[in-house]
C-alpha cells in the first residue's frame, strides 16, 4: 500500500513539473509576440490549466474503462470533445481576466485554431500514453494471476500423485502383516512398528516439497525394512552413494515408487534371492540415480500398466522442471535400469 502511495505521489510530481516547464516555455514565447509578462503568465497559466485537468480526466477514464481495438474511435471522438472544451473554457476565462485589453483578444481569437491543435495533440498524447500503461498494468495483473493459478494446479496435482502412493502400498503392507500374525507373530509386531515409523515420516515430508538426500535415504530404508520382513532373504538392496547426502536435494518421497516399482518385476516372478542395486553420483551438477533390477522379458509385459511408479516419477519432475527427459530406462540382459536426473536448482 505505502509503495502504491509513494508511485501516485511521483506521479504527480512528475505530472506538475512537465505543466511548469510547459508553461514557462509558453510564457516565454507569448512575451516574445510582444506581450508583457503579466499577460503571457496569465494566458500560460489558464490555458495549461484547463488542458492538465483535461488530461487527467481522460487518464482517470482510461484506468477504468480500457477501449477495446474495434473501438479507438471512441477515444478520438473524447479527445475531440475536450479539445473544444478546453478551448472554450480558456477563451472564455482569459477574455473574462483581459475585458479591456483588445489587442490581445484580438490575437486570442486569431489563435484559436492553433491553441485547439495543441490542445488535441497534448490530449490524445495522454490519452495514448494512458491506454499504453494501463493496458501494460492489466496484462502484468493477468499473468501474475495466470502464474498463480498454475502453480496452484501443479500443487494440488503433486499433491495428488503423492497422495496416490501411500494406499497402494499401506495395502500391500497390512496384507503382508496379515499373513504374518498367524504364523510368525514377532516379525509382524516388528514390521507394524516399522510401518507406523515409515507412515509417520510420510506425513512429515507431505509437509515439504524438496528435502535432502539424507532424509530420501533415511524414509527409503524405512520402506526397505518393511519389504525385507515380506519377502525375507530374497531380497537384496545395494545402495552405493558417492555423493555428499546431506549436500543434494531432490522432491520428497521420489525414490520409493522407483524401488517399488523395482521389487515388483524384480521379485513377483520368481522364487530365487533378487538384488536390487541403488547408486547415486553427480554429473555435471545433476543428482543422478540409478536403479537396477533383473527380470524376466517373458512375463514382464503382463504386469505392466498394473502400477503407475514411474509414470507418477516423470510427471513430477516434469512439473517441477518442466522437462521429460528426466526419466529414463534400459533393458539389456534382463536387467531393467531406471536413471533418474535431479537439476539441482531446488
Amino acid at each position: 500500500m505505502s509503495g502504491s502511495i509513494l508511485s501516485v505521489k511521483k506521479f504527480f510530481r512528475a505530472y506538475i513539473a512537465w505543466w511548469l516547464v510547459w508553461g514557462a516555455l509558453q510564457a516565454i514565447l507569448f512575451h516574445r509576440l510582444g506581450f508583457n509578462w503579466h499577460i503571457a503568465i496569465e494566458d500560460s497559466a489558464v490555458s495549461n490549466f484547463c488542458i492538465a485537468i483535461a488530461c487527467l480526466l481522460i487518464s482517470h477514464i482510461m484506468q477504468f474503462y480500457l477501449p477495446q481495438r474495434e473501438r479507438f474511435g471512441y477515444v478520438l471522438i473524447i479527445s475531440i470533445l475536450l479539445s473544444f472544451l478546453v478551448l472554450f473554457s480558456s477563451k472564455w476565462l482569459l477574455t473574462y481576466f483581459n475585458t479591456g485589453n483588445q489587442q490581445y483578444i484580438d490575437t486570442l481569437v486569431r489563435s484559436l485554431p492553433i491553441r485547439f491543435g495543441i490542445n488535441f495533440l497534448l490530449i490524445a498524447c495522454i490519452s495514448m500514453i494512458s491506454i499504453l500503461w494501463y493496458t501494460f498494468q492489466d496484462q502484468k495483473e493477468n499473468d501474475a494471476r495466470r502464474i498463480d493459478a498454475e502453480k496452484l494446479t501443479k500443487n494440488a496435482e503433486l499433491f495428488k500423485l503423492r497422495q496416490q502412493l501411500q494406499p497402494h502400498f499401506l495395502f500391500n503392507s497390512l496384507n503382508s502383516i496379515s499373513a504374518l500374525v498367524g504364523s510368525r507373530p514377532e516379525e509382524a509386531r516388528h514390521m507394524i512398528q516399522q510401518l507406523s515409523d515409515f507412515l509417520r515420516g510420510t506425513i512429515k515430508k507431505e509437509e515439504a516439497q524438496i528435502v535432502t538426500l539424507e532424509e530420501e535415504l533415511q524414509h527409503l530404508q524405512l520402506y526397505l525394512d518393511i519389504e525385507k520382513v515380506r519377502f525375507g532373504h530374497r531380497l537384496i538392496t545395494k545402495i552405493v552413494n558417492e555423493v555428499d547426502a546431506e549436500q543434494y536435494k531432490l522432491p520428497s518421497l521420489l525414490l520409493q515408487p522407483i524401488v517399488e516399482n523395482a521389487i515388483k518385476f524384480g521379485l513377483y516372478d520368481t522364487i530365487e534371492a533378487v538384488s536390487i542395486a541403488i547408486t547415486i553420483k553427480v554429473v555435471n551438477d545433476q543428482l543422478i540415480i540409478i536403479v537396477q533390477n533383473p527380470f524376466d522379458a517373458t512375463t514382464a509385459s503382463t504386469q505392466k500398466g498394473e502400477g503407475f511408479g514411474l509414470s507418477s516419477v516423470q510427471r513430477r519432475l516434469y512439473l517441477l522442471f518442466a522437462r521429460k527427459d528426466l526419466v529414463t530406462t534400459t533393458a539389456e540382459e534382463n536387467i531393467f535400469t531406471t536413471t533418474i536426473k535431479i537439476p539441482q536448482l531446488i
